[in-house]
């Protein structure tokens, strides 16, 4: 669709994108005249608004005379015609003061969502990490009543849980504490994930008194070390009522539902997960009915080489691309540099 644009008409549409996005109001020859710079008349500006509109990338509202800009010609806008600066320095510092690598994870996630919100005034959105991609740092157990046992983990990025699970056999206290100490002594560092099949290999080639010891770890750690499917965070989704495109209260209820239930923002989000740097879904793109009027801009974040989840902002299309870009690279950046405080400063 670029090539088909000579310099004047994508010198046009990207001055008539840009006052749309400054003032939300459809954008006439004449206004696209004053804001263009280009020396030529009325007439032509409206010519060429007409090719445009006929490509499919302006539309004029109703009986307007003015003309907006459509999705396909916010991706081209968006693809070629601006140029995405670093976020500012001030910004920077207000985002790095929240990362705090001694929080815990989900303090990080959920202040990384809430800065993204209140930065670009949108819905902030974050994809939790498995539990199963953290290493364990601690394991307890405490018998309950029956067959109930109390599980506390504690995690190498500070955070505890508590689980309580359901064995197929009474534990005494004492092969709960030898469990619990087998499990510190060999597992504590290794991500969840990766123990309980290492303790069904040793389960299978051991003959000795550890038998005992491996049998109940294999067990507890059946439902100790059961891992959830990731959840996502949103923040901010009443700031999407200030927007005049949200006024629409059927579209509005929609997107509401939407963010409620949270399984298709979460499935939008794990396709992001494979993509490095910044995706930019407008309109139609995100395959999500609801956010047909809407932009969802992404970034996955990591630690130590290991993508753990995704973060950005669902907002309006109209919105300031050149600002929400680098807004959400930089917080992906910072919350893995936190997540991992031993790496590199982006």
């Amino acid at each position: 669709m670029n090539q088909l644009l000579d310099p004047r008409a994508r010198h046009l549409l990207k001055s008539l994108i840009a006052q749309h996005i400054h003032d939300g109001a459809p954008v006439g020859s004449r206004m696209l005249a004053k804001s263009s710079g280009l020396d030529i008349s009325a007439a032509t500006i409206r010519n060429i608004m007409a090719d445009l509109e006929e490509l499919g990338l302006l539309a004029a509202p109703h009986t307007s005379a003015g003309r907006v800009p459509t999705a396909q010609g916010y991706r081209v806008f968006v693809d070629s015609l601006i140029q995405v600066e670093p976020l500012a320095a001030m910004q920077m510092n207000q985002l790095r003061e929240t990362m705090n690598p001694a929080a815990g994870t989900q303090s990080l996630l959920a202040n990384a969502g809430e800065m993204l919100s209140a930065m670009s005034h949108f819905v902030g959105v974050v994809s939790s990490p498995q539990r199963g991609q953290f290493a364990f740092r601690h394991i307890d157990f405490v018998a309950l009543d029956g067959n109930r046992v109390l599980v506390i983990l504690v995690f190498t990025d500070n955070e505890v849980q508590n689980r309580i699970i359901n064995t197929r056999r009474i534990f005494s206290p004492g092969e709960l504490e030898q469990t619990a100490q087998y499990l510190n002594h060999q597992f504590a560092g290794r991500p969840l994930a990766d123990i309980r099949a290492a303790l069904v290999r040793e389960l299978r080639d051991t003959k000795d008194e550890m038998q005992k010891v491996l049998s109940a770890a294999v067990e507890l750690s059946e439902h100790a070390f059961e891992t959830s499917n990731d959840e996502v965070l949103l923040t901010g989704q009443t700031r999407l009522m200030a927007a005049p495109e949200m006024s629409d209260v059927e579209r509005l209820r929609d997107l509401f539902d939407a963010f409620s239930r949270k399984r298709e923002i979460l499935g939008l989000l794990e396709r992001c997960m494979k993509a490095p740097g910044v995706r930019v879904f407008i309109g139609e793109e995100s395959g999500l009915a609801p956010l047909d009027a809407c932009t969802v801009i992404t970034a996955p974040y990591g630690s130590q080489g290991k993508v753990l989840g995704v973060l950005g902002v669902i907002g309006p299309t109209r919105m300031a691309y050149e600002r929400v870009i680098p807004m959400v690279q930089a917080t992906a950046d910072l919350l893995g540099q936190a997540l991992n405080p031993d790496g590199p400063t982006p």
